[in-house]
């Protein structure tokens, strides 16, 4: 079948073919970038400018094979396995939520905010761990733990620690049902937990709802901050006083999620906003009474 590819042109061709009635050409440049730096190690510019330059033999195949799932509407991070979150290479299966730009934001805060941190950090609802790796990364002298219900997902986590080669600890644990003993006690809480309503599936693409674990993504509408009242609830028993409290929230829902918070006895309760103007984050920090 990639007899007639050789070369870069033949292969961007092909892809631009096989997806145009699927995405947008501007997605599939992007796509095609991602791939060739993904397989070839080759950057925009050395694309652009070696048009006819051969590809090995052997990566034919696995280009033809990331073409044919791409038409299937599967996400480009699942078919090439792996995505990049906050400088870091996470690695990522249908067991892990694929990690999202506002994610980063939110690591992004954290760090600005604690230069030099040396304390304990508990990333609740960890996934493929890309919150408490890059977390690592960047705050050296923090200790770390990754917690999660799913045994699938903890397994990508630690294996994605190894790969940026940073000590972060992973619990499993189901927050709504926390085991006390096994959580440690920390200086900052960080969390992206389920928020998307139920109702509000009928109002998601495609890729994201047969390819992204539910369990990860959905909340019900009859509940929708059950995870938060957990999180914050164990708050309550394991942050230190002062302690700060980072969460990614459902823009809908951040004046609940203060109150909440307000409720339980923190200060200095904040709702920000993300890049594209929605709220997005909530932070606080624990009465230190």
């Amino acid at each position: 079948m990639s007899a007639g590819l050789k070369t870069l042109k033949d292969f961007r061709e092909h892809l631009i073919k096989e997806l145009r009635d699927i995405y947008p050409e501007n997605e599939i440049n992007a796509f095609t970038n991602l791939i060739f730096k993904t397989l070839f190690g080759m950057d925009r510019l050395h694309i652009h400018l070696n048009p006819d330059l051969i590809l090995p033999t052997d990566s034919r195949k696995r280009f033809i094979e990331i073409a044919s799932e791409l038409k299937t509407g599967k996400p480009i991070q699942y078919v090439l396995r792996e995505t990049i979150f906050y400088g870091c290479t996470i690695k990522v299966n249908n067991a892990t939520l694929i990690p999202r730009p506002e994610t980063e934001e939110l690591v992004d805060l954290i760090i600005k905010e604690n230069r030099n941190f040396t304390g304990k950090i508990t990333d609740i609802g960890t996934g493929s761990g890309c919150i408490a790796i890059s977390l690592k990364k960047n705050l050296a002298l923090a200790q770390v733990t990754g917690l999660d219900i799913s045994e699938n997902a903890l397994a990508v986590a630690r294996s994605n620690a190894i790969l940026n080669d940073v000590a972060v600890s992973f619990i499993s644990s189901d927050i709504l049902h926390p085991d006390q003993a096994k959580i440690p006690s920390v200086d900052i809480i960080v969390s992206n937990p389920p928020y998307v309503l139920e109702s509000e599936k009928q109002h998601m693409r495609r890729n994201v709802l047969d390819f992204e674990p539910h369990m990860a993504l959905f909340v019900p509408d009859s509940d929708p901050l059950v995870f938060y009242k957990a999180i914050i609830n164990l708050s309550e028993k394991k942050l230190a006083k002062g302690g700060k409290i980072y969460l990614e929230i459902n823009e809908a829902k951040g004046n609940e999620i203060l109150r909440l918070l307000d409720l339980s006895g923190f200060y200095d309760t904040t709702i920000i906003l993300d890049i594209n103007g929605k709220n997005r984050f909530v932070k606080g920090r624990k009465n230190e009474q």
